[in-house]
């Protein structure tokens, strides 16, 4: 079984369980084009500072220090193939960066007051999407997808101070902070297999 698989097993679910019109209304939201041009590998990234979800700041020249940094970008706690996502990055792909040197982050736009995830590596909040707006993951949310998440219970205006989101994406930054590795996910129920960013490095 491969990271995707599991996730196609969570939509499965989700379609069974949500309202219809609601479901459908997110599966016309994830299927739409990207309009929006990614960062490709090559492009050197600036420095940031960001504040872990335990209250210590990060920086990405700290990341990169000793070796390479898996970047990934995820839509919020509240999002149940970001969950799966990361935790089977933890189970599968973090016991293997020693051996590159690689070190492992999560970003998203959540505010960093939130619940803290159970990981075992570093959780970053990007409270208003400036790191991901940079790499071209940063988009609004519809007025249709708007009032689906609401109606689910989830206001992003009180999660992430914003009625945006990002892109699911991985990149690999090296220590002169050029982006080695770019996979970007405009369907959120797809993501980067660990397999791809083990090979990457």
């Amino acid at each position: 079984m491969t990271l995707n698989n599991d996730l196609s097993d969570v939509n499965a679910h989700a379609r069974g369980a949500l309202p219809p019109e609601i479901f459908e209304v997110l599966e016309a939201g994830r299927r739409q084009a990207a309009a929006t041009k990614f960062a490709e590998v090559g492009d050197k990234i600036d420095d940031f500072t960001l504040p872990g979800a335990d209250g210590v700041p990060v920086s990405l020249g700290a990341l990169v220090a000793d070796g390479p940094a898996v970047l990934v970008f995820y839509r919020g706690q509240w999002c149940p193939y970001c969950n799966l996502t990361l935790r089977t990055y933890q189970r599968e792909l973090l016991p293997e960066l020693g051996r590159s040197g690689a070190s492992l982050v999560a970003i998203s736009p959540q505010k960093a007051d939130g619940p803290l995830p159970d990981l075992e590596f570093p959780v970053l909040s990007d409270v208003g999407s400036t790191v991901a707006r940079g790499l071209g993951l940063s988009y609004p949310v519809s007025a249709e997808v708007r009032a689906a998440m609401q109606a689910l219970g989830t206001d992003l205006e009180q999660v992430n101070g914003a009625w945006e989101l990002v892109h699911p994406a991985v990149v690999v930054v090296d220590r002169d902070r050029r982006l080695r590795f770019v996979d970007v996910h405009p369907d959120f129920v797809t993501r980067t297999e660990p397999a791809d960013i083990l090979k990457s490095l």
